[in-house]
C-alpha cells in the first residue's frame, strides 16, 4: 500500500473491534487530530455512488481541460476500496489556512499589484499536512493494535470534497467548494484511508446555498456552466496553475491581476463570515507576496524566483509559467513607463511561451 506520497502501517490485516471499542477509538481519533494540529476530523463510509454519475458527465464534457490524470484512474476516484483495497472508512481532516492580516479585496482593486490566491501565500500545505496525517495514522494503528492505512493530500485520485461531505464536514456548494457552516471554505482537506471499522459520521444531506448565486455571478471568466458545475478550462485557478501552454487570448483580459489562482467565489460567499483564521504561522504570507507590484515580480530572475518560492506551492508552476501569468497581469495593468519598460525587458525572452504573452501585453499598451 505504500508510495512516495503515502504512509502505511506494518500490518495489512483489519482489526476486529467491539462496538464499544469502535465508538471509543472513533472519538479518540477526532481528539488526536486536533491535538496534532488539525482544525477538525470526521469519519466517512466509502459509499460515493451518487458522485459517480456527476464525475463521469463532468469528464465527458471535457471540463477537466488538459488535466488528463483526472481520467487515468477511471472510477477509482469515486471508489476508495478500488484505489486502496481493504479500505472501509476514510478519516477526513480540515486545516484552516486564512491569515488574518491579508487584504485580498484591496489587492484586487489595485491593478498594478499581483493577486495570489490566499492559500499559496505561505508554506506549501502538502508537506505539512502529509507529515501530520502520517503521525496521526501511526498513532491510530498503534492504539488500535494494528490496521493498515494510506494518507493523501492531493496526491492520488481522491474525491476529497465528496468524502468530506459524506463525513458531515460540510456541503459541496454551488462554486464546487466545500462549505462548513462554522468555518466557511478557507481550509485544506486531507484523508486517511483505513481498514479499521470506525463509526462513520452522519453525511451532510442538505446544501445551504439557498437562492444565493454570488459565487456564480462574480466569476471573472464565467467558468460556471451552472450551479455545482465548474468548467475548469475557463477557471483562472486552472489557467494559472494547471494549464501548461498558451492561455486563450479571449480570457486574458478577464484575468485582471490574478497571477496565481483566484479566490473571487470564496471572497463573496456569505458563509465565509464564519471563516476561522489559521493558527499556523507557516501559512502567514512570505516575502511580502500579499502586497507586491506586478513589475517587481516580473523582473525577478530565475534564481530569485526559486529562492523566494522555496517551500511554496507557487514553485510548482515553474519560472516560465510564472512569467506567462505576470505578463498577462501587466497587460491588464494601467499603462505606465514602468510597466511598458518591464515588458520590453522580456520581449526577447528565451521562452516562446513568455514572448507570446509579453507581445500580447505590449500591444495592449502601445
Amino acid at each position: 500500500m505504500g508510495s512516495p506520497n503515502s504512509s502505511e502501517s506494518d500490518s495489512q490485516t483489519a482489526v476486529a473491534l467491539t462496538s464499544e471499542q469502535r465508538t471509543r477509538l472513533t472519538q479518540r481519533i477526532k481528539g488526536w487530530a486536533v491535538e496534532f494540529g488539525f482544525s477538525d476530523a470526521r469519519i466517512a463510509d466509502i459509499n460515493l455512488t451518487e458522485h459517480e454519475d456527476y464525475l463521469q458527465k463532468w469528464l465527458d464534457r471535457g471540463y477537466h481541460g488538459s488535466m488528463g490524470y483526472m481520467q487515468q484512474h477511471g472510477m477509482k476516484r469515486a471508489r476508495p476500496a478500488e484505489l486502496v483495497p481493504g479500505t472501509c472508512r476514510v478519516i477526513t481532516v480540515r486545516l484552516d489556512y486564512l491569515a488574518d492580516d491579508t487584504q485580498p479585496l484591496a489587492i484586487l482593486d489595485s491593478p498594478e499589484k499581483a493577486f495570489i490566491s490566499r492559500y499559496a501565500l505561505g508554506r506549501d500545505y502538502h508537506k505539512l499536512m502529509r507529515k501530520r496525517l502520517a503521525r496521526l495514522a501511526e498513532h491510530i494503528t498503534q492504539s488500535a493494535g494494528g490496521g493498515s492505512y494510506r494518507a493523501f493530500v492531493d496526491s492520488a485520485p481522491v474525491l476529497e470534497r465528496a468524502l468530506a461531505e459524506r463525513a458531515g464536514m460540510g456541503w459541496i456548494a454551488k462554486n464546487t467548494m466545500l462549505i462548513n457552516e462554522k468555518a466557511g471554505s478557507w481550509f485544506f482537506l486531507g484523508e486517511i484511508y483505513t481498514d479499521l471499522p470506525l463509526e462513520p459520521d452522519a453525511p451532510q444531506t442538505s446544501k445551504h446555498c439557498g437562492s444565493c448565486s454570488a459565487c456564480l455571478d462574480i466569476c471573472p471568466t464565467n467558468a460556471f456552466a451552472g450551479p455545482f458545475e465548474l468548467d475548469a478550462r475557463k477557471c483562472i485557478s486552472y489557467l494559472t496553475i494547471e494549464h501548461k501552454g498558451s492561455i486563450d487570448p479571449a480570457l486574458r483580459p478577464l484575468m485582471g491581476n490574478r497571477v496565481f489562482g483566484c479566490d473571487d467565489c470564496q471572497l463573496v460567499c456569505p458563509w465565509n463570515k464564519f471563516a476561522q483564521t489559521t493558527r499556523e504561522s507557516d501559512f502567514k504570507p512570505r516575502h511580502g507576496l500579499d502586497d507586491v507590484e506586478l513589475v517587481e515580480l516580473f523582473l525577478w530572475d530565475e534564481e530569485t524566483f526559486l529562492s523566494r518560492t522555496e517551500g511554496s506551492a507557487i514553485r510548482r508552476i515553474g519560472y516560465e509559467r510564472w512569467l506567462r501569468n505576470l505578463a498577462i497581469g501587466l497587460g491588464n495593468a494601467p499603462s505606465s513607463e514602468k510597466v511598458i519598460g518591464a515588458l520590453r525587458f522580456r520581449a526577447n525572452d528565451n521562452s516562446e511561451l513568455v514572448r507570446e504573452h509579453v507581445n500580447w501585453a505590449l500591444n495592449r499598451h502601445i
